[in-house]
């Protein structure tokens, strides 16, 4: 018994013995504290991170000697050697550039900015503190090369290198390994239901194709948000923000921001975190009445009129059809046709369309976002292997642009990872679902309303006969058109009366589209991926391996997909290998060689290899050059494939094999179709867009000249898989106090996927030059949007440069550069939007100091764009150039641990947008307090 209790003794006596206790501060070279600076043990993952103050305790069981290291973003590291237990030491760490810090992304493999392979762009706490925009996302505007698209105050499109829509489909984000894109719509959906900004520790972005590493969604850029690990950044942190916005069509309005982060270690094996974010808002309107179809015109000099952000007034007919129609279709109240014979002759061959509402009557544009997450990590070995859970539900209200305006209410989307990982290996898998809550189609809520006070064939009908009428008692033909409306009009319902109201409500909650213009969705996708580096077991270079695999489950109950007997599911994988190796030619000039190749496959398509190879070619380690050659593709979307859509301006048909006859519709054919002895309806598949149509653009030429010869006949191929080869060249160094950073890239598409508007007559076949024109000189067509690739080459090339430098002691100042250009031969190809949108130039500039006087900082942000031309399917139109300041001055109080801001977005007051058809942006002031965020 005495010998067990003296060996238990000495056991725990070692144990304390072996236990070394180091504290100690970390400041910069101006003697202030660097908060949130990572202190770690040389060799292992023990560390801790400074507090507000720049204060650390570390405790490590070992005896010394060992090794310290402190490093924070935007300095130099530093290291000390601990020799005795109970050390006190103080780190001063040296303030370096952008191109010192530290990223992952482009290589799976930390490195400095400095010798990455490829071009990348960095956002860091440093950067996340001092930006000038209202929270970390919108600070993205500023980085170099990279376009903000504002859909709406809680609903931005991040992209780089043109080819921007709001279905940014081109372009991936990850939030801590998990994609983030939306399973109904296939692409992301901005900082909606993402991270808080309490909670972000690093945000890269990698422009240009990635699909080497990254898969088939990497193809024309890709962003990574890192959260905050709560085994190195612990504690209860809080941002609260208020301010207002400011816009000529929505007025001025209260703006809050709230997020929340706890996190605690509870041992060296045990943490757990929790996040909260709060944003409401009110949006930008978009009240826009510029007619689609004539410039300048409006609903008083163009019957046809189509106003911008106006709905309901896309539904028209020619009259001269209508009153063809009337000659032979039985009025049921008389037993006699609604037109005697050769009424039609007074009609006239114009098209006519009903009378919209504004968007501002179809939406409340609130903007709101709730976003909780939460996370378990566990280390069984202390220092090397990590387990962890992660959960993340989010839910919201904003607007979304696509074919059409949608007011997404109430989305909700849910993400659950589980992730195995150590300084050589990660394995995760994880799940993402959503349901569209209580979202609907702006624009059918505007038709639907219509409809429920008076069918579209009565509204005609009354609209023709009064014309005929009028125009037989002596009316003119403006005179007689200003009858025929207002008895057309008569009755309808107003905004806000209870008509109205009851049709609204009725709208937004029946998913029948040609009723209501409800969403339902209940998608999801399951995902794993991992990824392993023989670093450490193969010394001559570093060679990682690594796999996904995804599974798709589409479940939108017939709304947006041709799933009306249940979901539909398919899979897609991928395999890659990476090798990377450093060689030292000399003691001022090293190597750096990469090389890396993918293989993905989805279920509908043949396997595609992505290769990747880069140089980088360090001189004197001031002076870094790299050049690339990589090649990347992108599968189809769930759009792309099994889309079925009727959106009023077109039916949208997936061209997935499968899908084609899974779409039909019923459609009624002309009286005059139907006396040359066609049927009164003819049942017609989405196959017809690709088998049985003209072009769109050769039809609408045919209807003015009347030639037959201008007939085009379209039948677009079915969808592939779409290439990108891209070369690149870039420069970063340091030129006394002047760091720089310049990239040039030339990319070659090959099958580049987009959409083209093709028409289906109801019967014949194209080409026979009888039947067919017969039914599009008769009206009894279809217009569809067919998904499928371009024949001509698309090619885009750009190039751009940031400088960065200190002036006047310590004043940070830096400029960027954008060029991106376009070569596509539209004149021969007019039916295909390539979607570049993106401006030609853009310059942006930031001044500011982090530390003008002790604790206060500021920061002045500008950016410049160069007018452009956006195409979508909502509508194409030209986006002036704009110029827009951002500024924000800060304070710290290092006693209550807080950092106050107040800050502006769009200073200047000019109000601009970046895409056709929605809101202009307005200004925004605010002032922020936030708490012990490390």
């Amino acid at each position: 018994m005495k010998k067990n209790l003296t060996l238990i003794f000495l056991f725990v006596s070692y144990l304390i013995q072996a236990q070394t206790t180091i504290t100690g501060t970390v400041v910069d070279d101006t003697s202030l504290p660097i908060p949130g600076a990572n202190i770690i043990v040389i060799g292992t993952s023990v560390g801790t991170v400074t507090d507000f103050d720049g204060n650390f305790t570390l405790t490590y069981n070992q005896d010394p000697p060992f090794s310290l290291q402190a490093s924070s973003v935007g300095f130099e590291t530093a290291v000390k050697d601990i020799t005795s237990a109970n050390e006190v030491i103080h780190f001063i760490l040296i303030e370096g550039t952008a191109l010192d810090e530290v990223v992952i992304s482009a290589s799976r493999t930390p490195e400095r900015i400095f010798e990455s392979p490829v071009t990348i762009e960095r956002l860091g706490l440093k950067e996340i503190k001092n930006t000038a925009s209202a929270d970390f996302y919108d600070g993205l505007e500023n980085l170099k090369g990279v376009d903000v698209n504002t859909n709406s105050l809680t609903f931005k499109s991040v992209n780089t290198r043109g080819f921007a829509t709001f279905a940014n489909n081109r372009f991936m984000q990850l939030v801590d390994g998990m994609d983030n894109s939306t399973p109904a719509l296939n692409f992301p959906i901005g900082n909606l239901v993402g991270m808080t900004e309490t909670d972000v520790l690093s945000v890269e972005l990698l422009p240009g194709a990635s699909s080497a590493l990254y898969g088939a969604n990497a193809f024309n850029g890709i962003l990574f948000m890192r959260s905050k690990n709560p085994f190195d950044h612990g504690g209860l942190s809080a941002s609260i923000k208020r301010g207002m916005t400011s816009q000529e069509a929505a007025g001025t309005n209260p703006y809050t921001d709230v997020s929340i982060r706890a996190a605690h270690k509870f041992s060296n094996k045990f943490a757990a975190k929790v996040n909260f974010g709060y944003l409401e808002g009110t949006d930008w309107a978009a009240t826009s009445e510029v007619d689609r179809n004539m410039q300048g015109g409006t609903r008083e000099t163009d019957l046809n009129y189509n106003g911008i952000n106006v709905y309901g007034d896309e539904v028209s007919q020619n009259l001269k059809q209508v009153a063809i129609l009337l000659e032979s279709a039985i009025n049921p109240a008389t037993g006699q046709p609604y037109l005697p014979a050769g009424a039609s002759t007074l009609a006239p061959s114009v098209d006519v369309s009903r009378t919209g509402y504004n968007e501002k009557y179809l939406t409340n544009y609130d903007a709101k976002s709730v976003k909780a997450d939460w996370g378990l990590y566990y280390r069984p070995l202390e220092d090397d292997l990590e387990i962890s859970y992660v959960g993340k539900v989010g839910t919201g209200t904003t607007i979304y642009q696509g074919l059409n305006r949608y007011n997404i209410d109430n989305f909700f989307q849910e993400q659950h990872k589980i992730e195995i990982r150590n300084r050589n290996f990660f394995l995760r898998t994880y799940v993402v679902a959503d349901k569209a809550g209580d979202s609907y189609d702006m624009v059918f809520t505007g038709i639907n309303i219509n409809r429920a006070w008076k069918p579209d064939l009565n509204w005609f009908a009354e609209y023709t006969g009064t014309y005929i009428q009028s125009t037989l008692a002596g009316a003119n033909d403006s005179q007689a058109h200003s009858a025929a409306r207002a008895q057309a009009e008569t009755g309808r319902y107003e905004p806000g009366s209870p008509e109205y109201i009851a049709a609204f409500n009725k709208s937004i909650n029946d998913p029948d589209l040609t009723t209501g213009s409800k969403f339902a969705d209940a998608s999801k996708y399951y995902h794993a991926d991992g990824n392993y580096n023989f670093s450490e077991l193969i010394k001559f270079a570093e060679i990682q391996v690594g796999g996904s695999f995804r599974q798709y489950n589409l479940n939108s109950f017939g709304t947006i997909y041709t799933d009306y007997d249940g979901p539909i599911e398919y899979h897609e994988y991928g395999m890659y290998t990476q090798i990377q190796k450093d060689l030292e030619l000399s003691e001022s000039l090293e190597l750096k060689l990469t090389g890396s190749v993918r293989y993905d496959k989805s279920q509908f398509f043949d396997g595609f290899l992505s290769p990747r190879l880069t140089a980088g070619l360090t001189l004197n380690r001031n002076h870094n050059f790299r050049a690339s050659v990589q090649t990347g593709f992108r599968n189809p979307t769930t759009q792309d494939l099994f889309i079925g859509l009727d959106a009023s301006r077109a039916i949208l048909v997936g061209s997935s094999p499968d899908n084609l006859d899974r779409y039909s519709g019923n459609y009624g054919v002309s009286g005059s179709g139907q006396n040359a002895g066609q049927p009164s309806s003819i049942t017609q598949t989405g196959g017809a867009a690709y088998n049985n149509s003209y072009s769109e653009d050769s039809v609408l030429t045919y209807r003015t000249t009347g030639d037959t010869n201008d007939l085009e006949v379209a039948n677009p191929d079915l969808i592939q898989p779409e290439q990108v080869t891209s070369v690149e060249i870039g420069y970063r160094g340091k030129l006394e106090s002047f760091t720089i950073d310049f990239s040039a890239y030339y990319n070659s598409y090959d099958n580049f996927i987009s959409q083209e508007y093709v028409i289906a007559p109801l019967y014949g076949q194209v080409g026979d030059n009888s039947l067919s024109i017969d039914a599009i000189d008769r009206g009894d067509d279809v217009t569809y949007n067919a998904y499928t690739n371009s024949e001509a080459a698309v090619n885009s090339y750009g190039a751009s440069i940031g400088v960065s430098t200190k002036i006047f002691g310590n004043f940070d100042l830096g400029g960027s550069y954008t060029f991106a250009k376009l070569d596509f031969d539209q004149e021969k190809y007019p039916d295909f939007a390539t979607n570049f949108n993106t401006p030609e130039h853009k310059f942006k500039a930031t001044f500011g100091n982090t530390n003008l006087f002790k604790n206060f900082g500021f920061n002045i942000a500008y950016r410049f764009s160069d007018d452009y031309y956006w195409e979508s399917t909502f509508g194409d139109g030209l986006i002036p150039e704009y110029h827009v300041v951002d500024a924000q001055v800060n304070y710290t109080i290092p006693s209550i641990k807080s950092t106050f801001k107040l800050g502006a977005t769009n200073l200047l007051g000019d109000e601009y947008y970046t895409a056709y058809g929605t809101g202009h942006i307005g200004s925004m002031y605010y002032i922020s307090w936030t708490i012990n965020n490390l």
